[in-house]
């Protein structure tokens, strides 16, 4: 099986600096690529200077995640693409498992690996942990990783079915990924690749977590969690995929969850982070001006009804204080 790393740049040249070594020692079956969106700094030049057996593609602008990825990838010629953020060290043998469960499994279209904080090594990593799953209104959360109470790693989350794969190390079958498309560009970055697993469900896609292959990722890199931009986008963007994807009474998925969205902000308040509050205000007026359209791609799209485990995780998670995924 043919597999390509794609790893997105951007002002990056510390971070491949440092990552892209174990990228390159440990990939000897695949082709790496670094995709750059218009950088200014001179990572590409470092690049080519220090690892010139790394292939690049050069985007002519920073189209984020979501447009950097469709406009690389239609340079790319392989089976199966490693989507791998700039900030994760892989380890020896990861792609193996990987491969394997691509070539057992016909119908697994999408992969995540075990994903550990790069920090805390026997920890989960927020941004996928041992795998993610959605709520009734469009609340992502992970086997490992309930808002921010992250689990240590015991190895107790075995090889799984899972809803949504973290996009910081994302594999997807190259005609997976044409079929649906590519990422939503409206979206920039954050939760592109839930909306992009949510419609490959409803096409009746497998998504899986393969515990055999482990990759440490930093997290934040870009965007950290204090950034106010990433609040923005993590609660329009959720907006935006609930909205195209939900099966079910729609209107009152929706309602409920700018209510949910509503104490969200009274939380921001009362922790005295009043960006984050402007934050959550902006996600919701953008949400509004996009409506329109997102209901003219829903009317496009599969739903199903059957997409959630968990009705409503909040709900679990600060009223009966479940904070571990084995106890929900």
């Amino acid at each position: 099986m043919k597999i390509a790393i794609v790893i997105l740049n951007w002002n990056g040249k510390n971070l491949l600096e440092q990552f892209l070594p174990s990228v390159i020692a440990n990939c000897q079956n695949a082709t790496v690529y670094v995709a750059d969106n218009a950088s200014t700094d001179n990572s590409i030049d470092f690049v080519k200077q220090a690892f010139p057996s790394v292939k690049i593609i050069q985007n002519i602008e920073n189209g984020g995640y979501a447009k950097g990825y469709n406009d690389a990838l239609k340079h790319v010629d392989a089976d199966a693409f490693c989507l791998l953020n700039s900030d994760v060290e892989v380890t020896p043998n990861w792609l193996t498992p990987i491969i394997k469960t691509f070539e057992e499994n016909k119908s697994t279209a999408i992969i995540q690996p075990k994903l550990l904080d790069y920090k805390r090594k026997d920890y989960f990593e927020y941004a996928g942990a041992a795998g993610g799953f959605i709520d009734k209104y469009g609340y992502p959360y992970c086997r490992g990783r309930i808002f921010d109470t992250i689990e240590k790693d015991n190895n107790q989350y075995k090889d799984s079915d899972i809803f949504w794969a973290s996009g910081a190390c994302f594999f997807i079958r190259k005609s997976v990924f044409e079929t649906l498309n590519g990422f939503d560009e409206s979206f920039f970055a954050h939760m592109e690749e839930i909306d992009l697993c949510w419609r490959a469900h409803n096409l009746g896609f497998n998504i899986k977590y393969v515990e055999a292959s482990t990759v440490f990722h930093v997290g934040g890199a870009t965007l950290n969690a204090i950034n106010p931009k990433k609040t923005y986008l993590n609660f329009r963007n959720s907006l935006f995929t609930l909205t195209k994807n939900a099966g079910g009474n729609l209107f009152f998925i929706v309602f409920t969850r700018l209510i949910l969205d509503g104490l969200a902000a009274i939380k921001f308040l009362f922790e005295l982070k009043f960006s984050h509050i402007l934050a959550i205000l902006k996600a919701h007026f953008s949400f509004y001006r996009h409506l329109s359209t997102l209901l003219r791609q829903r009317k496009l799209l599969s739903q199903s009804k059957n997409y959630y485990q968990k009705p409503s995780i909040v709900w679990l998670y600060f009223i009966q204080k479940r904070k571990y995924f084995d106890c929900l």
